[in-house]
């Protein structure tokens, strides 16, 4: 690092926080990774937290003359969120909102994800415009500022068209609000030149017919290429010109640190058809013609009632291969059959999909569009008859499909090789021609495996390639293949380069080809006006070197771990016969399918703290490389070394990130590998979890002593002195004891199942030929721990299931021996697999012995011991306490539901067993006020890493006390013990097990 950046350094050191300053090798590996196919390495990473702060950081880097880039979600695809410099990073700390009057229009920091503005807004049946396939994961700063549009606003609903106002800061440090007159007042005063220049840039450019007709006209289909050009025709106040410059500014301006959008009404009624074509040629010129059924003017175009069609999303023959459609699949049986007339077999390459969708205000009016549609289609030959549906569950299959493309294309790529999606746009009366030419283009480049698919209502197209970067052949492949297509595009049919994954590094060489000197130089007179230093993303946008989108190609190395080999000495690696190992080895297999988009990192709870899901993966790769390779093996001692607390200490392997990935990877599952491969070198730890896996008596038996001693010292102590010494201990490397943790259990027996059965009035029902009956496994953590200090009057957990299937008429069967027994998880979060499995054989059998090998169902009351008993025991049915009431005991109980103000925790594990809507409906069964908070999703206690890293439990929770406060709320249930433990560290209200509620806002059925 050279003398400017330490420089900037010790200045910025001043007021902000060093963990939120990062210079390490790992962390900006980390951060410098984003969905491109570039890398670059950051020489400096800061997490924002604020306007004034962030302010402060802007006028810092200008000082010392340093550029900067910004970042939200680093989902974007061409190369704009990456930086060898600075890299300021706004996201989790930006997430801010307020509604406007009737929810017409909202204000939004650009920190928060795209698909949670929707899902603030449909309370009000309203909607966020821009739907870019990234919504669950992309920011609304990268969203507007990258222009990203999607399947149904087009041109008509995108960032630009519907932008109020902005909230910017400027290189020099200033904040301007577009929305506030008294900022805009100030700014005159402060920035008198910067408005002249602004005005004059927009009057020349007026004054330019031709000029200005292309500016019109190449606004008229999608495009994001270059600067945002279409507002200096548009808006004659510079302040809505400087607001709307920055949709598409990609970051090469000024950052957006809020922006006032337009919302828009969600219709009700809603219809798709999936529409198979004999050839894609007759696919287009049905677009366009679906597209001439538009009624009213261009500004009407948003309404519903002025669309016909909705969008048209095309699939070719690739596409459809790819995701196995069933059609596909039957047009291919039909084709070499000889059942299509002029196919020769064999040949597949003309069959082409339009996915359509309608909607309406009404049904009337959705059914009225539905027949005017078909009405139009009926000129086309099709391959299958025509069907429009309402059902959800049928569309939805649909949709499905379309969205399952991209990661089916990806994920049977080469291993090593990069899944690039490049999207272009047509004028939609020359998309047939053009279509046809794009895809034989890429085919006559050996690209036999790519597709075509997309928004072609729009008459924007993405194409996916799977490329590999390794030679210099193949690079040189994929350059003359894009020159080609910037030909087509550009010479042919005068479309857009880029329809909306934003300019980039990837098209920067191209955009003054595209809109020629005139409209390029406005664009770097725009550049100038706002960045006259040439700061602000260096490279992005404009750059002079015509080769920049071949260079810092991001490699993808591969996930290479040696699964058979066995240590000297050591008998305790994966063993291939064993389930769960088997497992393990194909998620970590499939983790070298990760194309490192970043749609894991909404459901990482460390993303923020330490690494996120795509970051380890990214970090695991180049370690494997440099291991391999022997490139620098300082470097890789360095990562290895780092990677230990941020990226596996800090992991709560809790599998969330594989239900956002579109390849479904469980970076869990590559943690639980790494901490195996760790145990390598560890005999006494392994020879310690030896030990507990065959006394788990005696270790039970000595954590009910811990737990007495813990509460001894709460009493002689008190709560605030005992919190102090603990977290002076736990600093020490010693788990931490809050005074949420809960007074000693003694080991349930036999005879306590008989304890509540003879209560008077609690019938006993048996069914001549099936008896009520079910096996409870109670949790070693609940054979162990009894209730908190602030549940004191309550019974244990054990007792209170017991109680509870007693009063539903349920006979409680315990298997023998569980003292001794346990699932396996904390073997397999530890690494340990092979003991891991195990443990959960050993307690499996116990339980098919007392279920009567499956008669009876298994309960287990602690959702992440029986996430794991559910992966490796096939043999019988087992439940979580929510899904088993729902299922036996709802018919069996008369509910009194209470008023208490509730809060309901879905577990990491509930959400991936499926069963959270059980949770839901049960607690709404129990309670008129039950609160699900916002943006919680894993607590981050992980086992015993709240003991261990409470500050990754502390940060899973960070968003809940402030909601747990504001809705007054008394008490929070779950289903995990610890889990519990930490969520009422953390707020200060009484957490327990959802199985108190349902006990007590229930009576026998009479």
């Amino acid at each position: 690092m050279n003398t400017a950046y330490q420089a900037f350094l010790a200045d910025i050191r001043q007021f902000i926080c060093k963990d939120r300053i990062y210079t390490d090798e790992l962390r900006t590996l980390g951060w410098g990774t984003d969905a491109s196919f570039y890398r670059q390495i950051p020489q400096i990473v800061i997490r924002s937290d604020g306007e004034e702060e962030l302010s402060r950081i802007v006028k810092t880097c200008r000082k010392h003359r340093l550029p900067f880039t910004f970042r939200a979600a680093g989902t974007s695809l061409s190369g704009q969120s990456c930086s060898d410099s600075i890299l300021i990073v706004a996201g989790k700390h930006w997430e801010k909102y307020e509604i406007g009057e009737n929810q017409n229009t909202i204000q939004l920091q650009p920190g928060i994800v795209g698909a949670r503005v929707n899902e603030i807004l449909k309370p009000y049946g309203r909607v966020f415009p821009p739907d870019p396939a990234s919504i669950g994961s992309a920011m609304v700063g990268g969203i507007v500022v990258n222009n990203a549009s999607g399947m149904n606003c087009g041109v008509h609903a995108n960032s630009d068209r519907m932008m109020v106002s902005a909230r910017l800061i400027l290189t020099d440090g200033t904040i301007l609000d577009t929305g506030d007159e008294q900022s805009k007042e100030a700014f005159r005063k402060s920035h008198p030149d910067f408005l002249r220049r602004i005005e004059e840039l927009r009057d020349k450019v007026r004054a330019d017919d031709e000029l200005a007709s292309r500016i019109r006209q190449k606004y008229s289909i999608k495009n994001v290429t270059g600067l945002n050009l279409r507002p200096l025709i548009a808006y004659d106040d510079p302040f809505d010109i400087i607001a709307h410059a920055m949709v598409g500014s990609e970051g090469t301006l000024a950052f957006l640190a809020e922006v006032t959008m337009k919302t828009l009404r969600d219709y009700p009624y809603k219809a798709s058809a999936m529409v198979y074509f004999l050839t894609m040629k007759e696919s287009c010129e049905a677009v366009v013609a679906m597209k001439q059924l538009k009624a009213g003017d261009e500004d009407l175009a948003m309404s519903a009632e002025n669309l016909m069609v909705k969008s048209a999303e095309m699939l070719d023959y690739m596409s459809l291969s790819a995701v196995d459609d069933p059609v596909f699949l039957q047009y291919k049986e039909d084709v070499d059959a000889g059942r299509i007339e002029g196919v020769e077999p064999g040949d597949y390459h003309n069959l082409t999909a339009i996915l359509t969708e309608t909607k309406g205000i009404t049904h009337e009016q959705l059914l009225e569009k539905i027949e005017k549609i078909k009405a139009c289609l009926e000129q086309f030959r099709l391959y299958t008859p025509l069907e429009f549906t309402e059902d959800p569950q049928i569309y939805g299959k649909y949709w499905a499909i379309r969205s399952g493309i991209f990661p089916s294309v990806g994920g049977t790529r080469p291993v090593g090789t990069s899944c690039l999606i490049e999207d272009v746009a047509f004028p939609i009366e020359s998309l047939p021609e053009a279509t046809v030419k794009l895809q034989k283009l890429i085919a006559d480049h050996g690209y036999g495996d790519a597709c075509i698919y997309g928004h072609a209502f729009e008459g924007n197209y993405h194409f996916i390639l799977n490329q590999s970067f390794k030679s210099e052949s193949e690079v040189n492949r994929y350059a003359e293949m894009m020159r080609d297509v910037a030909k087509l595009v550009v010479e042919d049919y005068d479309g857009s380069l880029k329809a909306e994954h934003g300019t980039g590094r990837n098209m920067a060489p191209f955009v003054k080809y595209e809109w020629g000197n005139k409209a390029y130089d406005v664009m770097k007179e725009l550049k100038q006006i706002f960045d006259p230093e040439g700061l602000l993303n260096p490279g992005v946008i404009f750059n002079d070197d015509p080769d920049c989108f071949i260079k810092c190609l991001k490699p993808l190395p591969v996930l290479d771990f040696d699964f058979d080999k066995v240590p000297d000495g050591g008998h305790y690696l994966m063993d291939p016969s064993l389930s769960t190992s088997k497992e393990t080895i194909e998620q970590v297999k499939r983790a070298n399918k990760c194309i490192e988009c970043g749609f894991c990192e909404v459901n990482c709870m460390s993303c923020g703290l330490t690494l996120s899901s795509r970051m380890r993966i990214a970090v695991q790769r180049e370690i494997c490389e440099l291991e391999a390779t022997g490139a620098d093996p300082q470097r890789a001692a360095t990562l290895r070394k780092q990677y230990k607390y941020y990226g596996d200490q800090t992991c709560a392997t809790d599998g969330l990130c594989s239900t956002s990935c579109p390849m479904k990877i469980n970076t869990g599952e590559l943690t639980h590998l790494i901490r195996q491969m760790d145990m390598n070198n560890n005999p006494t730890g392994y020879k310690i979890g030896e030990f507990a896996a065959n006394h788990m008596a005696g270790i039970k038996q000595g954590l009910r002593v811990v737990l007495d001693v813990a509460h001894l010292g709460h009493i002689t102590l008190g709560p605030t002195l005992m919190t102090n010494v603990c977290r002076t201990m736990n600093k020490m490397g010693l788990p931490l004891w809050t005074t949420a943790m809960p007074k000693k259990k003694r080991q349930p027996k036999p005879s306590d199942l008989t304890q509540f059965i003879i209560e008077k009035g609690i019938p006993q029902k048996e069914e001549e030929h099936s008896p009520l009956k079910v096996v409870y496994f109670p949790s070693c953590i609940n054979q162990t721990m009894g209730t908190s200090k602030e549940s004191k009057d309550k019974r244990t957990l054990v007792d209170e299931v017991i109680h509870l299937l007693a009063k539903a008429g349920y006979e409680t069967i315990f298997p023998e021996g569980m003292e001794r027994m346990c699932c396996g998880q904390i073997w397999e979060s530890k690494g340990m697999l092979d003991i891991a499995d195990r443990k959960s054989a050993e307690l499996e059998e116990a339980l098919w012995k007392a279920s009567e090998h499956g008669k009876y169902p298994v309960l287990c009351a602690q959702s992440p011991c029986l996430h794991r008993m559910r992966k490796v025991m096939k043999k019988m049915k087992l439940y979580e306490p929510a899904e088993f009431i729902m299922t036996y005991l709802v018919e069996r109980l008369d509910f009194h539901p209470i008023n208490r103000h509730i809060a309901l925790h879905l577990t990491c594990s509930t959400r991936e067993m499926g069963v959270d809507k059980d949770m839901i409906a049960l607690a709404r069964l129990c309670c008129n006020n039950v609160y699900l908070p916002e943006g919680v999703g894993c607590c981050g206690f992980a086992g015993d890493r709240g003991f261990t890293f409470p500050e990754l439990n502390k940060y899973g929770l960070r968003k809940l006390r402030p909601q747990i406060e504001a809705n007054a709320i008394e008490v929070g249930y779950s289903n995990s013990r610890t889990c519990e433990i930490g969520l009422e560290t953390n707020t200060g209200i009484p957490y327990m097990s959802i199985i108190y509620l349902v006990n007590e806002c229930t009576t026998p059925k009479k």
